[in-house]
């Protein structure tokens, strides 16, 4: 396998073995951070779960906020934690529901209301691994909602650029 190359586009996905959806994309960044973008989808996992979002706390330098040069994230969704880090409301303690989360946990239907602002923390979070298998904290996570685990999924040949 060649070494990633930041400013790439897509580095992999991950698809349904079966029709060949592709469900999660991976995009390298100039700082060879590797963030996810999930399919708006049926076969998105995350549009009937969202468990994730109600159990971490969600922390990120200030600067990702919006009124910083390149933020994203809306002022009013975060609170302080330290004179440089802040959190999503409601995550400050862990285990607690995102305010950027709507719809019933567990549910079809249930999605991030900041999706494309979202921080950091939520970009690098992938549902999958590179190589198909379901990320641990998914399955218990989901386990723990009394939702489904995940089945490992199949990398796309030829979808990959290097």
């Amino acid at each position: 396998m060649m070494p990633r190359q930041p400013g790439r586009t897509v580095i992999g996905s991950i698809s349904n073995m079966t029709n060949r959806k592709i469900v999660q994309l991976l995009h390298v960044q100039s700082d060879n951070r590797v963030f996810v973008d999930m399919a708006d989808d049926e076969d998105n996992p995350c549009l009937s779960c969202g468990a994730c979002c109600q159990h971490f706390r969600v922390s990120m330098y200030m600067g990702e906020m919006a009124s910083s040069p390149g933020g994203t994230v809306p002022d009013e969704l975060v609170r302080a934690v330290n004179p440089v880090i802040v959190c999503m409301k409601g995550t400050e303690t862990g285990n607690g529901r995102c305010i950027a989360l709507r719809g019933v946990v567990g549910k079809p239907g249930i999605k991030c209301g900041i999706y494309h602002l979202r921080p950091t923390p939520c970009r690098e979070y992938r549902v999958w691994l590179e190589d198909g298998t379901p990320n641990p904290d998914c399955q218990r996570l989901r386990k723990d909602n009394g939702l489904m685990p995940l089945k490992h999924r199949s990398a796309v040949p030829g979808v990959t650029e290097w």
